[in-house]
C-alpha cells in the first residue's frame, strides 16, 4: 500500500471486515482555499472511531478506515448522488452543508458534476475497491462474511432529524441487509442492557454501504451502527475524547462485534 493510498486497511483472518467510512479528517491542500474557514475544524467527523474499535484486530477482524474527511466526498453514499433518506434533508455525494445546513464552501467554489466524479475516481473508489476485495477474500475463506459499517454523530442535529437520537442506531436496510437471525441476536445485546438507549431500523436504517453490499443470499451480511457521540466523547467542537465513557461503552461494543464474530449463517450451521 503506496503513501497516498486513501485509506488504511488492516487484513484480518475472521469472517469479519469493520469500515468507519466517516472517521477520516485529512482535506487536501489542493481544495483548503475553496471552503469557508470552519471546514478545518471537519466538526462532522465519526471522530476517533479508528481509535474506538481498534480493539477488533486482536479479535482477529479485518478494518478498514480512510483518510480523508467526508467533504471531499462521502464514502457513504452512491456514486449517483441519489439521496440515501427521501423526503428529509441529506448531505450529498459531495457535500455543500454541514450537518448545521451551513454552507461549507465560499460562494462559487462548490464542485462541479464533473468534479464530483473525478473525487468519486480518486477517493471514493479505491475505498470501495478495498471493501469489496475484502469482502470476497474473507467470504471465500469461511463461507459468510459481515460488513460492520461503524458511525457515529452528535446527538441532536435539528436540521437532519428531530429531537435527541437514541444512543445505538442499529440499521439492516430493514432487515434485507443481513439474516434476521444476527438482527435478532444484536438486537438482543443491546436489549440485555439498560444504559443505552436504542433502536433497530430507526431513523438511521443504514446507508449505501449497508444497503449495497448486505446480500444475504450472496453469504454477505451487512450492519450498520450509528452511536451518539455521547457514548464515548464530549459533544463539543472538536468533539474531545473521554476516556470514562468510552471505557463504559467499549465493553457492549465488544459484546457486539463477539456477536457477529460467533454467529453463522443458517446453512454453516
Amino acid at each position: 500500500m503506496s503513501d497516498d493510498t486513501p485509506y488504511t486497511l488492516h487484513r484480518g483472518h475472521r469472517p469479519l471486515l469493520v469500515s468507519v467510512p466517516h472517521a477520516g479528517r485529512e482535506i487536501p491542500p489542493t481544495l483548503i482555499d475553496r471552503y469557508l474557514p470552519r471546514v478545518l475544524n471537519v466538526e462532522d467527523t465519526d471522530w476517533h472511531l479508528d481509535q474506538l474499535y481498534d480493539f477488533v484486530r486482536e479479535l482477529g477482524a479485518s478494518l478498514l478506515v480512510p483518510r480523508y474527511s467526508r467533504y471531499v466526498v462521502d464514502l457513504n453514499r452512491p456514486p449517483d448522488n441519489q439521496p440515501m433518506y427521501p423526503g428529509v434533508n441529506n448531505t450529498e455525494l459531495c457535500p455543500t452543508r454541514f450537518f448545521t445546513g451551513d454552507p461549507l464552501y465560499r460562494e462559487g467554489q462548490a464542485p462541479t458534476p464533473e468534479e464530483v466524479q473525478l473525487r468519486v475516481g480518486r477517493y471514493w473508489r479505491p475505498y470501495h475497491d478495498a471493501l469489496a476485495a475484502e469482502l470476497q477474500r474473507l467470504r471465500a475463506e469461511h463461507g459468510h462474511v459481515v460488513l460492520f459499517d461503524a458511525h457515529s454523530i452528535k446527538s441532536e442535529l435539528p436540521w437532519l432529524f428531530e429531537g435527541t437520537l437514541p444512543a445505538l442506531n442499529l440499521g439492516t436496510a430493514n432487515g434485507t441487509a443481513c439474516d434476521p437471525g444476527l438482527r435478532d441476536a444484536l438486537a438482543a445485546v443491546m436489549a440485555a442492557q439498560s444504559v443505552h438507549s436504542h433502536v433497530v431500523d430507526g431513523r438511521f436504517k443504514g446507508g449505501h454501504i449497508t444497503r449495497h453490499y448486505g446480500q444475504p443470499a450472496q453469504q454477505v451480511h451487512a450492519v450498520q451502527l450509528e452511536m451518539c457521540w455521547r457514548c464515548y466523547l464530549q459533544e463539543s467542537t472538536p468533539a474531545e475524547w473521554d476516556a470514562l465513557r468510552a471505557g463504559e461503552i467499549t465493553p457492549l461494543l465488544r459484546q457486539l462485534v463477539q456477536t457477529m464474530l460467533d454467529w453463522q449463517p443458517p446453512a454453516a450451521r
